[in-house]
């Protein structure tokens, strides 16, 4: 695993020690449940990187795309970069491929707000282009820190960047795709980005022969 930028760190780590200490002093308004304490981390995070100019991106995004859903979610969902739809609204998956994928989740009997989902990049590439490995190298730390938070038992990677992000690796999704990999000591299932099928249905059959893998796991847990 590649380790998260030493201010990212920093950032959870004064979190969580605010927290600690405020637990510790006795005040009761601070007792936060266990698992409302990710979302205030996750929110604390996301505050902190909305000024992020790590990369060439920032000059052109209108919104920092950090990601939502359930910040204690066994699954997690990661995209490759916002679009133009993202972009705008600030979350991640809105658009015609959002759409897409919130049926991908209902198929295994989930919700979006079961699940987490963001992506490598937080800003949108120009023109929707591929992101640059500088600006991969840029955000990726962003992406790592995320996954240490939720600790999700299954992340599902959409497309061929954040599956060879994650699990580096240059094998092409179709090869990777249709079997568990392993990150970290997390089950990962590369499948095709959602983007993609609505170019290519006659995919859609592989993506959910992925998905049945994963909901029968999902399952176990």
């Amino acid at each position: 695993m590649n380790c998260p930028s030493k201010e990212i760190q920093k950032i959870i780590t004064d979190l969580k020690a605010h927290l600690k200490a405020q637990h510790d002093a006795g005040l009761e308004w601070m007792r936060i449940p266990k698992e409302n304490l990710n979302s205030l981390i996750m929110t604390g995070f996301s505050a902190s990187i909305q000024n992020c100019n790590r990369c060439r991106l920032a000059r052109s995004r209108n919104n920092i795309v950090f990601g939502e859903g359930n910040t204690n979610a066994k699954l997690m969902f990661i995209g490759e970069s916002p679009g133009m739809e993202e972009d705008h609204s600030g979350r991640p998956f809105v658009g015609k491929s959002g759409m897409l994928l919130t049926r991908i989740i209902q198929a295994i009997n989930l919700s979006r707000e079961e699940v987490f989902i963001t992506s490598v990049i937080k800003c949108r590439p120009p023109e929707n282009r591929p992101p640059e490995p500088d600006e991969i190298a840029a955000c990726e730390p962003f992406l790592i820190q995320q996954i240490e938070v939720i600790r999700p038992a299954i992340i599902c990677t959409l497309g061929s960047v954040a599956a060879h992000t994650l699990l580096k690796t240059e094998k092409p999704i179709t090869k990777l795709r249709g079997a568990f990999h392993e990150f970290s000591g997390i089950k990962v299932m590369p499948t095709f980005h959602p983007a993609y099928l609505l170019r290519n249905p006659k995919e859609k059959k592989l993506v959910w022969d992925d998905m049945q893998k994963i909901r029968d796991m999902y399952q176990r847990l």
